[in-house]
């Protein structure tokens, strides 16, 4: 009868122990937004070209309005293989850091807040 209780006692420790990931704590929780965790990376690499204070002509990216509203588009392109027409940022010949574009994910998935 002991051994029953040792294997349930291990059992048990053992779904406790499987529930217990600090990594899904820690996305679950990440609130990601856009002038904290956004704006920065879209002026460092998507300058000059979408930020007009620095003499863009594309469409403006230094706004959470527009970043919102065509952020499909922004990770789509984001995604793509350099060379590919549409690739950005187009200047650069390799892509961002997978990093940096689940940080737009991320924040799209999190409710894209301001």
């Amino acid at each position: 009868m002991k051994k029953y209780y040792i294997v349930l006692a291990l059992l048990m420790l053992g779904i406790f122990i499987s529930n217990c990931n600090p990594s899904k704590k820690a996305a679950a929780t990440e609130n990601l937004s856009f002038s904290a965790d956004l704006s920065s990376v879209i002026t460092t690499h998507c300058s000059p070209c979408h930020i007009p204070d620095k003499g863009g002509n594309k469409l403006a990216l230094d706004n959470y309005a527009n970043v919102k509203t065509h952020i499909d588009d922004i990770i789509h392109r984001i995604e793509l293989d350099p060379g590919v027409r549409g690739f950005m940022p187009f200047k650069k010949k390799e892509r961002l850091s997978d990093e940096t574009i689940n940080l737009f994910k991320k924040w799209r998935d999190g409710g894209m807040a301001e």
